[in-house]
């Protein structure tokens, strides 16, 4: 009679929880958080000693790590494994300019799902906000990141006015905007091009003509359309970055 032996179960299980840290992670390493994460991890996934924690440092990689002490205010970790390295992310930046809060944190999230490497957020006149609070857009990055695997985080630049990113662009990067009054169609454009590419998505009201035309009389800048519909900015954004990554990302 033929026994069946039951089946190793996979390690790490895919149901294991993932958290950035900023310890740089190396095997033998102990972990020790607190706070927020170690929250998380103890009242909200519940972890136990020897459960699986998936960890990653944007220096090194995504590591396996097992609970060595899991108490009320404190998670112990002990690092075990490397199980790959940290990712190369297309070099693309988005430059959205800032929106009301809800959809702006909207855009960096699904930025990061998509895989953007920087995000420039950009102040134009018509602009509903001028500032942006840092801790909260490193968070909702953080957590995105967490959430869709990524093992490299986006680089989020301090809030600019678009005069200066303009002034201060690098001659060696092709800055793409969205123009709702004509370009050349998103797709052929992306596709044409070589080397590093930024987008450039204005606010709800849009570039106004002075702006328009700053941004036109730049020798870094192709205008481009994204179809016969006006979209919102964060619609924009996202639909440009999709379509960017479709065609020359790493999708």
């Amino acid at each position: 009679m033929t026994q069946h032996l039951p089946a190793t179960p996979a390690w790490p299980p895919r149901s294991a929880p993932r958290l950035f840290v900023s310890q740089r992670l190396a095997e033998g390493e102990t972990i020790a958080l607190d706070g927020p994460q170690a929250h998380y991890l103890g009242k909200v996934m519940r972890v136990a000693a020897g459960d699986a924690v998936i960890l990653c440092d944007n220096q090194t990689g995504e590591w396996v790590a097992r609970v060595a002490q899991a108490g009320k205010r404190d998670v112990v970790l002990a690092v075990e494994t490397c199980l790959r390295p940290r990712e190369d992310v297309p070099d693309l930046w988005l430059c959205p300019a800032l929106l009301k809060k809800q959809a702006y944190d909207w855009v960096l999230e699904k930025a990061t799902e998509l895989g953007v490497a920087q995000i420039r957020p950009v102040i134009t006149r018509r602009c509903v906000a001028d500032k942006l609070n840092p801790e909260r857009a490193e968070a909702i990055i953080t957590e995105a990141a967490e959430q869709c695997a990524r093992t490299a985080l986006p680089t989020l630049a301090p809030p600019a006015r678009l005069d200066a990113l303009l002034r201060d662009w690098p001659q060696t990067r092709t800055l793409f905007f969205a123009d709702e009054q004509g370009g050349a169609p998103a797709r052929a454009a992306f596709a044409a091009h070589e080397g590093p590419a930024a987008l450039l998505i204005g606010p709800e009201g849009g570039f106004d003509e002075a702006e328009r035309a700053a941004i036109r009389a730049h020798p870094r800048a192709r205008a481009i359309t994204l179809g016969p519909r006006i979209l919102r900015g964060e619609t924009a954004a996202v639909a440009a970055t999709a379509l960017w990554m479709g065609t020359m990302g790493d999708w």
